[in-house]
């Protein structure tokens, strides 16, 4: 496709960052898209997302947007070119990815805080989406800037980033009354696929936070819960789930697998036209949350594949390739230590705390708790919530973000309810953090140490975790 001057300029300079840069930790996701909008504008970003032929699709949600980008790439590679880019939560790696070549489809997670700083909107309405999905979404990022971040302010934002979209399609989690609610809105101007679960799970634990209707405020009733939040739920005022397109209806156990069942009865974008299909898969058993980021993947894949007839073929063959996925740095991953079993990974919010303590269930729990920073409380009181449901025998507190004073106070609220203790190692001398919290691990006398909170991705939880491995080798 041809460029105005500027764009092209832009588009060069763009190309030769991608080549001086390695895409992989920090800007090398982030830096040509930087240079090419700094030299070309948004104006430019239009011009360069046309370079899709069949269009672009943007990720978005609380939790699971990572996991579920590399998914889709996974599935729609066997079918058609995709440029991907995930792990980095800005406009300018959307740009880095669609600097790479031209591609049948552009995929790429898009992490929203504000509107103010992701202007969701804008991005909307200059790459021109033929599809927004959205995994679940929960409350988190309290703080942004240094400046307060209501949950209103946050859903507002989330709800932005489809708002102005005329074509295509949205996937949104039916058992998410916040995302659902989103894909209501928007079914008079575009296609909405809603996935979820029909089986016999129930999570009978407290919900981390509470949640109310997305339409009158009032506290929502629910008859099932698949996983915190996500389930089947109505409201006094008429709002209730809506019936999913696609859907786990089985769900098995069967040597250390999943055995499960979708059923699907769709509207397939790229051929313009209505798609059922019902097929059996065995995948990993790793966990409901990547239960459900797998679903949300399967459904953007049913609709956006320009290849309707291989969808069969291909979701077979990419879950048996699922037993070598490789999960995101940050996300949460189980070990074995001699008799040991020991959690590892992220957990910045209360949805995401309790999906980790609840991989691996046990009532001879150490927990090693990361905190939020200052002025973040209703993070930390959703946390809490979810703490005091797993009940664990001890607990290690570390700071998790900037604050040192926040997470002693945290840690005096935690010492009110559990044997704890308090680890003041601040993240500037994260190497002495990372060894403190594997000589507890190491010591550690229970069935189960579980290390989870918030903290840097990259900085501590990757790191963490390689450190880790390295001990078992």
């Amino acid at each position: 496709m041809k460029f105005t001057f500027k764009c092209t300029i832009a588009y060069m300079f763009g190309r030769l960052a991608r080549l001086i840069v390695k895409l992989g930790k920090g800007m090398g996701r982030s830096f040509p898209g930087y240079l090419f909008l700094r030299i070309g504008g948004l104006d430019c970003l239009r011009e360069l997302s046309k370079r899709s032929k069949i269009g672009n699709i943007l990720i978005t949600g609380t939790n699971g947007k990572t996991t579920t980008t590399k998914m889709l790439c996974l599935l729609l590679k066997k079918d058609s070119s995709v440029s991907c880019n995930f792990d980095s939560n800005t406009i300018n790696a959307v740009a880095t990815g669609l600097l790479k070549r031209e591609s049948d489809l552009g995929v790429f997670e898009y992490g929203i805080r504000t509107s103010k700083y992701s202007l969701p909107d804008t991005v909307c309405k200059y790459v021109d989406p033929i599809g927004v999905i959205y995994t679940t979404i929960s409350r988190e990022h309290t703080i942004v800037a240094g400046e307060k971040n209501p949950f209103k302010e946050y859903f507002k934002a989330k709800k932005l980033l489809s708002a102005p979209m005329e074509r295509g399609a949205i996937i949104c989690n039916a058992d998410d009354p916040r995302t659902a609610y989103i894909g209501m809105k928007k079914e008079k101007d575009v296609q909405v696929a809603y996935y979820g679960l029909e089986v016999g799970l129930e999570d009978e634990t407290p919900l981390s936070a509470p949640v109310n209707c997305p339409i009158c405020d009032e506290k929502l009733e629910y008859s099932k819960r698949y996983l915190n939040h996500r389930g089947i739920y109505k409201c006094n005022c008429g709002f209730s789930r809506p019936e999913p397109n696609v859907k786990i209806t089985r769900i098995s156990e069967k040597d250390k697998k999943w055995e499960i069942e979708i059923n699907s009865e769709t509207y397939n974008y790229t051929n313009q036209k209505k798609i059922s299909s019902k097929f059996k898969l065995k995948i990993p058993k790793f966990g409901i949350h990547n239960l459900y980021n797998f679903l949300c993947a399967s459904t953007a894949y049913i609709t956006f594949t320009p290849h309707p007839e291989n969808i069969k073929k291909t979701m077979i063959k990419t879950a048996q390739e699922l037993e070598k996925f490789t999960l995101p740095p940050g996300r949460f991953e189980i070990f074995k230590l001699d008799d040991k079993t020991v959690g590892i990974g992220q957990g910045d919010n209360g949805d995401a705390l309790k999906a980790n303590l609840q991989i691996h269930p046990s009532q001879d729990m150490t927990l090693i708790y990361t905190t939020p920073d200052k002025n973040e409380d209703e993070i930390f009181q959703d946390h809490l919530r979810v703490i005091k449901s797993a009940k664990p025998k001890k607990i290690h507190v570390f700071p998790g973000r900037e604050s040192t004073s926040a997470a002693k106070n945290y840690y005096n609220t935690i010492k009110e309810h559990f044997n704890a203790s308090f680890h003041p190692t601040s993240n500037k001398h994260m190497d002495k953090k990372i060894d403190e919290i594997l000589k507890i691990i190491e010591e550690s006398s229970t069935e189960s140490i579980i290390v989870t909170g918030c903290g840097p991705e990259h900085l501590l939880w990757a790191r963490l975790k390689t450190k880790f491995k390295s001990h078992l080798r």
